[in-house]
């Protein structure tokens, strides 16, 4: 399980920088386009919003397999392991809740989006298309918390490391 777990945060993670990099190349060259009077390129930002929606999303499981949210240390550093295992065991917790509710309600919101047909301005797509690409992204990172959540309790409970930490990539 913890094999699949990191493939599925590795994978959506080579995924959201594929995606990201052909954003910075197309925002890129529509700047370049304005600024030659060639033009910009038609729909910029409606692809760069969906884009970085689900970049944002499929980088997610990434930090939460390997701890590397930020966090701050100061309180914690003094205290011993065990303690700071509880500690992470219920931010882990906390947040993997977070990702759910969030991804709930992304997919509310594709609900609406689908049923009323909404299209984007110039390239005319379905917007429901950007919402279903980071509800895709979003139900990986809901998988790997929830995993990393249990991973974090049993951590905690036996006063063990399973999960890398964010050293360890």
């Amino acid at each position: 399980m913890h094999r699949f777990i990191r493939f599925l945060a590795h994978a959506s993670a080579l995924v959201g920088g594929a995606v990201l990099i052909v954003l910075v190349a197309m925002t890129t060259l529509s700047i370049l386009g304005r600024s030659t009077g060639i033009g910009e390129i038609t729909g910029n930002y409606e692809v760069l919003e969906a884009g970085v929606a689900f970049a944002i999303f499929a980088f997610l499981p990434i930090c939460q397999f390997y701890g590397a949210h930020a966090t701050v240390d100061v309180f914690t550093m003094q205290l011993p392991d065990r303690a700071t295992r509880v500690i992470a065991a219920f931010w882990e917790i906390v947040l993997a809740a977070v990702i759910i509710l969030l991804i709930w309600r992304l997919y509310g919101g594709l609900e609406r989006v689908y049923g009323n047909g909404q299209t984007t301005l110039f390239l005319q797509f379905p917007v429901w298309w950007g919402y279903a690409a980071a509800f895709v992204a979003g139900v990986i990172a809901c998988i790997v918390a929830v995993y990393c959540a249990a991973a974090r309790v049993i951590e905690a409970a036996q006063d063990r490391a399973i999960l890398p930490s964010e050293h360890e990539v």
